[in-house]
C-alpha cells in the first residue's frame, strides 16, 4: 500500500482520497491472494515515519483503518482470512486497538489465507523493541546475556510466527523497501 497520497496528488485530488482508493484495493488483492493460493500476505498499511505527515492526513488514516475493519471484519471471516497487525499499538487510538484485537480474536482459528497488516510499523523500531525486552530480561537476570542468538531475537520480533517473505512488492514504483521487513 504505497503511493496512494502521490497518486491523488499527482491528479490534482486530496491524498485522503488516494488512501481511501489504496483502501478499497485491499479487498481485491486479498480475494486474488487466497484464490490463487498465496498463504500468507502481509500489507505495510502505516509506517512509523508516516506519523511525520500533516495531522489531517493521519487522522484521516486511522479513520480509514477503523472503517475498514468494521466493514470488513465478517466478510474476512466468512472468506477464511485470518487477519492480525504488526508495529506498535501504543500510539495507536484505544479504540483502533480493540477494533484490531477483535478481528485477530475473531480470526485466529482460520487458514484459508493468513492477512497481517503493518500499522504503525518500522523494521528498525521492531528490532529495537525486540532488543530491548532481552536486555530488560537480562538485566533482571531471566536470561544469560550469552545465550543471545539469532533465534532468540526473531523470536521477539513481531513477526516471531510469520514465514520470512519470499517476494516483496512495492506498488508505487520505488525500489527501496523503506524500513519494511529489514530482519526477514
Amino acid at each position: 500500500m504505497d503511493g496512494n497520497g502521490r497518486w491523488a496528488t499527482n491528479r490534482g485530488w486530496p491524498r485522503l482520497v488516494g488512501h481511501r482508493k489504496g483502501a478499497e484495493r485491499v479487498k481485491e488483492i486479498v480475494r486474488a491472494s487466497s484464490d490463487l493460493g498465496i498463504g500468507w500476505l502481509t500489507l505495510y498499511a502505516f509506517s512509523t515515519e508516516n506519523w511525520k505527515r500533516s495531522t489531517e492526513e493521519v487522522l484521516g488514516l486511522m479513520a480509514i483503518f477503523a472503517r475498514y475493519i468494521q466493514r470488513e471484519a465478517e466478510g474476512m471471516a466468512r472468506e477464511g482470512v485470518r487477519m492480525r497487525f504488526i508495529g506498535d499499538r501504543s500510539r495507536l487510538d484505544p479504540k483502533l486497538q480493540r477494533l484490531m484485537a477483535g478481528i485477530e480474536a475473531k480470526t485466529a482459528h482460520l487458514k484459508r489465507l493468513n492477512l497481517t497488516v503493518a500499522i504503525n510499523y518500522g523494521g528498525r523500531d521492531e528490532i529495537v523493541r525486540a532488543l530491548r525486552g532481552l536486555a530488560c530480561d537480562a538485566a533482571e537476570g531471566r536470561i544469560d546475556p550469552r545465550d543471545l542468538t539469532e533465534a532468540a531475537i526473531s523470536a521477539r520480533l513481531d513477526t516471531h510466527d510469520l514465514p520470512d517473505p519470499d517476494l516483496v512488492i512495492r506498488t508505487s514504483g520505488e525500489t527501496r523497501t523503506s524500513n519494511f521487513l529489514p530482519w526477514q
